[in-house]
């Protein structure tokens, strides 16, 4: 695929909201994960729950949309200037040619679980007040950021579990080079609620520690929220960091289990490194999906190292911000934009010693990085949904 220029990028999550908190915190080696406190949860377990989301008020034209979700898909849009930069892109190409493609797994399904405490006890009807299509719906994060910026084009939300927003990146791009629009907001959204940290703890997947990406000791993830976004546009739209590939495949092995040799993973970075026109020695860093599973981590790592061997330094960040599922794609994609622009590699968060089972240069630290060109994204959700994405620095 032609280079498709990334022109702002901003992401919120435990660490902080805007693109300056994310960079001191991996510099720092920070984690922003914490004991479980949210709601009524009763879990063993930390999260990386996002501060002031409860309080981040939609304006009056968009209280319909008013849930978690959407609270916090607003308080990361005013983040680093990225909603200025949304309608100078609109004024110069025009609202119904700036299209929305937003991830997301769970949307505000939360609104949906406060509803259902107040429903009638003689006939189960739910308050008046709830807006299922509004709030809970898929779509709905993407009509609110579509109705935020006054939008007329194309927009659909992706769903795909927790290679949501990295997905988006790839449907986005096809329609920039179908000439169907002139630019997107790209991105995801997830947030805390009640059915994703029971569900995964019914699942026996999350750690009653903060999650250890990697390490020969990981027993699984910590959950997190996020609202990351970036606004592609065509090649001669001047920018740091563009976007050069994007692969995608289904192993559809299991429900909610890798393939145990990583062979979709292998197969969505293979056709990665295809779209973009690059070898595998040309990328100087991967963000790992390392979710702290078991089997996750030990399936990536065969597919890691048996398309790049030891050459490339990876990490997984979710030990600074915790897995935070369907929004994982793109606040990883801003994490490779910051390493990128730093020429920086971040370390792994919370990961003690690497599992020597994993053949990969797994990075326990940061590092400077200074000839760093080419970076790749994995995201992999349930049922073998896999997404990899393919940035670089843009030639001077």
């Amino acid at each position: 695929m032609s280079p498709i220029s990334i022109t702002a990028h901003t992401a919120t999550s435990c660490l902080g909201q805007g693109v300056d908190a994310h960079r001191r915190a991996l510099r720092e080696q920070r984690s922003g994960l914490a004991p479980c406190h949210f709601e009524t949860v009763e879990l063993p377990t930390w999260v990386g729950e996002v501060a002031g989301v409860d309080h981040a008020a939609l304006p009056e034209h968009l209280r319909r949309f008013d849930c978690r979700n959407n609270r916090l898909a607003w308080l990361g849009l005013q983040q680093d200037g990225f909603a200025d930069r949304v309608r100078e892109a609109v004024a110069r190409h025009g609202a119904d040619r700036v299209g929305v493609f937003l991830g997301t797994s769970t949307s505000g399904i939360l609104q949906t679980e406060l509803a259902y405490r107040e429903r009638d006890a003689a006939t189960g009807v739910l308050p008046a007040w709830f807006r299922y299509a509004d709030t809970h719906n898929t779509f709905s994060v993407a009509a609110f950021v579509h109705a935020a910026f006054g939008l007329q084009g194309m927009a659909m939300s992706l769903s795909s579990a927790c290679s949501s927003s990295a997905k988006v990146f790839a449907a986005a791009a096809r329609q920039l080079h179908a000439g169907s629009i002139d630019a997107a907001i790209v991105g995801g959204v997830d947030s805390l609620c009640l059915t994703t940290l029971y569900g995964f703890a019914s699942l026996q997947l999350t750690s009653a520690q903060p999650c250890r990406p990697g390490d020969a000791q990981r027993d699984g993830i910590s959950i997190g929220e996020a609202a990351a976004f970036a606004l592609l546009e065509r090649a001669d739209t001047p920018a740091a960091v563009q976007l050069l590939g994007v692969g995608e495949s289904s192993d559809a092995h299991h429900m909610s289990a890798p393939h145990p040799q990583g062979l979709g993973a292998q197969r969505a970075m293979a056709a990665a490194l295809r779209s973009a026109g690059l070898q595998a020695g040309d990328i100087g860093y991967i963000n790992l999906h390392g979710t702290a599973t078991p089997a996750n981590d030990a399936a990536e790592g065969l597919a890691v190292s048996g398309l790049f061997g030891r050459r490339v330094p990876c990490s997984s960040t979710k030990g600074a911000t915790g897995h935070t599922l369907g929004a994982a794609g793109a606040l990883e994609a801003v994490v490779c934009a910051i390493a990128l622009d730093e020429a920086w590699l971040p370390g792994s968060p919370g990961t003690r010693q690497p599992d020597p089972a994993i053949e990969v240069d797994y990075l326990l630290q940061g590092r400077a990085a200074p000839g760093l060109r080419h970076a790749l994204s994995n995201s992999f959700g349930f049922g073998g949904s896999n997404c990899s994405l393919v940035f670089g620095k843009a030639a001077p």
